[in-house]
C-alpha cells in the first residue's frame, strides 16, 4: 500500500461507486460530480463506524464463546486507508465542486451536509488514533507524504466545519439522500448534535471550550426527538443486509455472547433493553454473561446468552447519533455546570435519557420502564450521578463499539478489565497506526508517535482528550 494521497485517488475510482453508476471523477479536478450520490456513496460507510467485531470488544460489549482472538486486545497496527479512500475522498469532492447541479437541491446544502458527514467520519477517526493527517491528506499528487494534525487541531477545524455547515444550510432538500430523505432541518440539527458530543469529549483536556462549544451547538439547534436520530436503515436482502446477520445467519458464527459486564449491569435492575440485546441461554433460560476474553476450554454456547435475534436481523438498522445520547450529554452538562440547571436538570435529562434509550431500543414499547427506574442503581442520586450517567449511556450504546469505548475512555466508566485469560493485557486507549506508514510516510509518522508518545505507537497510548 502506497502513501496515502495515492491511495485515495486510486481507491476512488475502484470503489467510490458501486451502487450508484460509473460516475468517472478526478477527486482533484471534478468536473460532473453528481453531489447527493457522492454523498451517498459516502454514507454507505457509517454502518461500519458501529458494525465491527473490534469495536465492541474495545466496549466490552461482547464475548467471544469460540476462537478468542481480538477480544484478547492483541498488539497490531489498525489501517485507517478505508476511511481516506471511500468515504472521505466522494465527500471531499462534493466540498471542492465547482460544479454541482442545483437540480439536486440547494448547491450549498450538498456542500453543507458533506462537510457534516466528513466531520462526523474525522471524529471517529481521530478518536481511534489520536493525531491523523488532515490539513494535507486531500492533495493528491500534491504531497506524497501528508502531515499528521494534532489532535486538538483536527477537533478545532471540525468545529469551524460544523459551523460553516450550520450557517449555510438554506430552505430546500436534497435528492438522492438515503439518511434522512433529503430533509436538510435534520442534517442541520445532526450536525448541531454531533458538535455538543465532541464538545463533551474535552472534558477533561479543556472544559472552557468544551463549555463554549457545547452552548453553541445549543442555541444552534439539535436534535428534538428520536426521528432526529441518525441511523442507517439496512435491507432485507443480501446487497443491503446488517453486517452482524451477514456474520450470524450467513457464515454460521452463532458465538457471540452478551459480556458478564453488560448483563450484570442490566439484569439486577431488570433493564427492558436486555432481551433486545440478548438471548436467555438455552441452559437455565436465564439471562448469563461471559466473563470478557475468557480462554480457558471452550465456552458452550448453550450457558451463556448470545446476540439478541432482533440485533442481528437482516434488516436491522444502526443508530450512530441518538436523541438518547443528546439528552445524557445533556444530564452530565449540567452537573458539570456547563450548562444551568444543577442536578434538577441533570434529573430531568437523564430520565428523559432512559426513556427515549428504551423507546428506541423498544420501537417505542416503555413496558418496564418504571421498575428500572426505581432500582437504586438507577435512580438518579447527585452523589454518583456521573458514574450512573455515563454507566446508562454506555448501555445505550451497545454494539456502538468505538463510542462506547471512547465514552469509557473519557470517564472511566463502566469499570473495563483486562480480558480473564490474559490479565497483564490492559483495556486498549487507542487503535494503533498501519504498519505501512512507518515505511510510506516515515518522517511524519515518527514525529506524530513521538509528539504524542514518545516514540512507542502502542494500543495503550492515550489520545489528547484521554486524561486520567
Amino acid at each position: 500500500m502506497r502513501k496515502i494521497s495515492i491511495i485515495l485517488l486510486a481507491c476512488f475510482f475502484a470503489m467510490g461507486c458501486n451502487k450508484f453508476g460509473d460516475m468517472n471523477i478526478n477527486p482533484n479536478l471534478p468536473s460532473q460530480a453528481s453531489g447527493t450520490q457522492l454523498i451517498a456513496n459516502a454514507a454507505l460507510s457509517l454502518p461500519g463506524l458501529s458494525s465491527s467485531p473490534s469495536g465492541v470488544f474495545a466496549a466490552q460489549y461482547l464475548s467471544e464463546t469460540q476462537y478468542p482472538g481480538a477480544s484478547l486486545y492483541p498488539e497490531g497496527g489498525t489501517s485507517f486507508y478505508g476511511l481516506y479512500q471511500g468515504p472521505l475522498m466522494n465527500l471531499e469532492t462534493v466540498i471542492k465542486s465547482t460544479t454541482l447541479s442545483a437540480t439536486e437541491g440547494p448547491v450549498v446544502n450538498q456542500v453543507a451536509v458533506a462537510k457534516i458527514l466528513k466531520a462526523y467520519f474525522l471524529w471517529h477517526a481521530t478518536d481511534r488514533w489520536g493525531d491523523l493527517p488532515m490539513s494535507e491528506a486531500f492533495l493528491g499528487s500534491e504531497d506524497f507524504t501528508p502531515k499528521y494534525d494534532t489532535q486538538a487541531e483536527i477537533y478545532n477545524a471540525l468545529f469551524t466545519l460544523l459551523d460553516e455547515a450550520n450557517t449555510a444550510i438554506v430552505t430546500g432538500n436534497l435528492t438522492n439522500e438515503i439518511i434522512y430523505g433529503g430533509d436538510v432541518a435534520k442534517w442541520k440539527k445532526l450536525g448541531n448534535t454531533i458538535r455538543l458530543l465532541m464538545a463533551l469529549r474535552l472534558s477533561k483536556i479543556d472544559a472552557t471550550k468544551g463549555a463554549l462549544e457545547f452552548n453553541k451547538a445549543l442555541t444552534q439547534g439539535v436534535m428534538t426527538a428520536n426521528a432526529d436520530n441518525l441511523v442507517f436503515k439496512h435491507l432485507a436482502d443480501a446487497n443491503n443486509q446488517n453486517y452482524w446477520y451477514g456474520q450470524v445467519e450467513n457464515q454460521n458464527r452463532k458465538w457471540w455472547a452478551l459480556s458478564s459486564l453488560l448483563v450484570n449491569i442490566m439484569k439486577p435492575v431488570n433493564d427492558p433493553r436486555l432481551p433486545i440485546y440478548g438471548q436467555p441461554a438455552t441452559t437455565g433460560g436465564q439471562f448469563t454473561g461471559l466473563p470478557f476474553g475468557t480462554i480457558a476450554g471452550m465456552p458452550n454456547t448453550t450457558n451463556y446468552s448470545l446476540m439478541g435475534t432482533a440485533i442481528y436481523a437482516q434488516n436491522a438498522p444502526v443508530s450512530l447519533v441518538t436523541y438518547a445520547q443528546l439528552l445524557f450529554a445533556k444530564a452530565e452538562a449540567a452537573k458539570l455546570g456547563w450548562i444551568t440547571g444543577g442536578d434538577t436538570d441533570a434529573k430531568i435529562n437523564y430520565d428523559l435519557a432512559l426513556e427515549q434509550s428504551v423507546r428506541q431500543w423498544k420501537n417505542n414499547d416503555t413496558s418496564g420502564l418504571g421498575v428500572m427506574r426505581l432500582s437504586a442503581a438507577v435512580a438518579y442520586a447527585p452523589t454518583t450521578a456521573l458514574e450512573q450517567i455515563a454507566t446508562q449511556r454506555w448501555v445505550h450504546l451497545f454494539m456502538h463499539g468505538y463510542e462506547g469505548w471512547a465514552e469509557w475512555r473519557r470517564t472511566g466508566y463502566p469499570a473495563l478489565a483486562s480480558p480473564v485469560g490474559e490479565p497483564t493485557r490492559a483495556v486498549p486507549r487507542r487503535n494503533a497506526y498501519p504498519a505501512t506508514e512507518l515505511f510510506n510516510n516515515t518522517d511524519n509518522y515518527k514525529e506524530a508517535i513521538q509528539r504524542q508518545f514518545a516514540g512507542a505507537d502502542l494500543i495503550t497510548g492515550r489520545v489528547w482528550w484521554d486524561k486520567p
